[in-house]
């Protein structure tokens, strides 16, 4: 009876599994785009059956021209030069800046622009700087001076310069990830210099798997050690770090993050701090505001808000280094050193 019933089976089998495999092979491929841009790499997979390269770069031009200091032609440029001009999608950019800046009391801040200019990290040369410079710039430093009125930027003293630069790569990460969901695809993820949107699985069909460097000095990014591994889908992720962008002068260290509220490069332990959000332009601006705030401040922020998940390297005794990462991220990792 039993072999009467598998002969009768058999068959449908074979249907099921040919059909699966039918299925499978149509199934668009995976693809992989790589550039350059806002003075980074960019590499975005996703799965399509068209190549949206162009399509994907005309969005990160769009982002460019709306948000770089170094492009002359630029939304920013022309309201750092005070010239008259509407910020296109600069409105959300900002809106969200004011909510993050809120937030935090200032710890993040677009109008950081003339300190990190004046300690030799942003768009202009740094000519040096000292404790009476420092407080000279301060007095044109505040998102409060700040203002948005039918879509143009208002500032309360025409020497307030803005600098996104802490906000503006995640936000062309979410541009491009809104790009690929208006083609209906489900599948991708979009890094550019290490922020990130990941949405579905990736070609192995599992959570994308995203890798947190080791705080390592390395200006010129070549160490690639991982400090731990995470799964993660549906998200956005972004990490801030001390450990590239810096220089030594009188044999001190300054790094370049530049605390508004006090005018001086961070001292803090942090090293690297990593956030996972909803957008990748609030994971952009929480993980630099939680490089100003410090640990404390940060993991108590944390605390208060439950949509956000942090991870922290920090500087331990030695070469050691030191982790603190809320409960929500044990969830994603998959590999911890």
């Amino acid at each position: 009876m039993n072999k009467k019933k598998l002969a009768w089976q058999l068959p449908f089998l074979a249907i099921l599994i040919i059909g699966t495999i039918i299925i499978l092979k149509k199934q668009a491929p995976f693809r992989t785009d790589e550039g350059f841009v806002f003075g980074t790499v960019y590499k975005i997979t996703y799965q399509s059956e068209d190549n949206l390269k162009e399509e994907i770069e005309t969005e990160l031009k769009k982002v460019d021209n709306s948000l770089s200091p170094f492009n002359p032609n630029s939304v920013i440029t022309r309201v750092n030069h005070n010239e008259k001009t509407e910020v296109d999608s600069f409105v959300h950019v900002f809106h969200l800046s004011k909510k993050i800046s809120d937030e935090t009391h200032g710890a993040f801040d677009i109008t950081v622009a003339p300190l990190v200019n004046a300690w030799g990290f942003g768009f202009k040369k740094s000519t040096g700087v000292d404790s009476l410079i420092v407080d000279s710039l301060r007095q044109m430093i505040g998102y409060q001076k700040i203002d948005l009125q039918n879509n143009r930027i208002m500032k309360k003293d025409p020497r307030i310069m803005l600098d996104c630069s802490a906000i503006a790569k995640g936000f062309g990460v979410d541009a491009v990830a809104r790009l690929l969901e208006r083609k209906g695809i489900k599948n991708y993820m979009v890094d550019i210099g290490g922020e990130v949107v990941v949405r579905g699985k990736n070609s192995k069909m599992n959570a994308w798997r995203i890798g947190i460097n080791k705080p390592v000095d390395d200006s010129l990014s070549v160490n690639q050690e991982l400090q731990t591994v995470l799964a993660i889908s549906d998200v956005g992720m972004a990490t801030s770090g001390n450990y590239r962008n810096f220089y030594y002068k009188g044999g001190k260290k300054y790094a370049h993050t530049i605390d508004p509220r006090t005018g001086y490069p961070v001292q803090h332990s942090i090293l690297s701090s990593t956030v996972i959000a909803k957008d990748c332009a609030s994971a952009d601006a929480y993980a630099t505001a939680f490089m100003v705030m410090g640990l404390d401040s940060a993991k108590a922020f944390c605390e208060a808000h439950p949509e956000l998940d942090a991870y922290f390297i920090c500087s331990g005794e030695g070469d050691k280094y030191e982790t603190y990462f809320t409960d929500g991220m044990k969830k994603f990792i998959i590999n911890e050193k």
